[in-house]
């Protein structure tokens, strides 16, 4: 394990949102999904992509709260622009388990 300093950490904008759109990613080399996340008013809404299809169909994964960074430059990831990115643990078998907030809170707010 490294240490990072405090100043690090407060850099990173770890923020709720709400996934408000999930896609079908076929062009992915593992298997995505697009996502649509909104972080409320002040960040709007940003495009993602996530390995999560193994735990989460299209239909659970609408609507639900998740934590993501929102100041990552963009990255291309094949023809999807990604903007954010949705966290999550990697359990042992490889899936991916999304990290959420317990109880419902204003969209766009900063993890603290």
């Amino acid at each position: 394990m490294s240490f990072i300093e405090w100043s690090d950490f407060e850099r990173v904008e770890l923020r709720v949102g709400k996934i408000v759109a999930v896609h079908d990613f076929p062009e992915a080399r593992k298997p995505a999904y697009r996502l649509e996340v909104d972080f409320g008013e002040e960040i709007g809404i940003k495009k993602s992509s996530a390995q999560i299809t193994g735990l989460y169909t299209k239909e659970e994964l609408h609507g639900r709260l998740v934590i993501g960074v929102t100041n990552f430059p963009p990255k291309q990831i094949g023809p999807v622009r990604s903007e954010c990115l949705v966290t999550g643990f990697v359990r042992e078998d490889g899936q991916v388990v999304l990290a959420v907030p317990d109880q419902d809170v204003p969209l766009g707010s900063k993890l603290a």
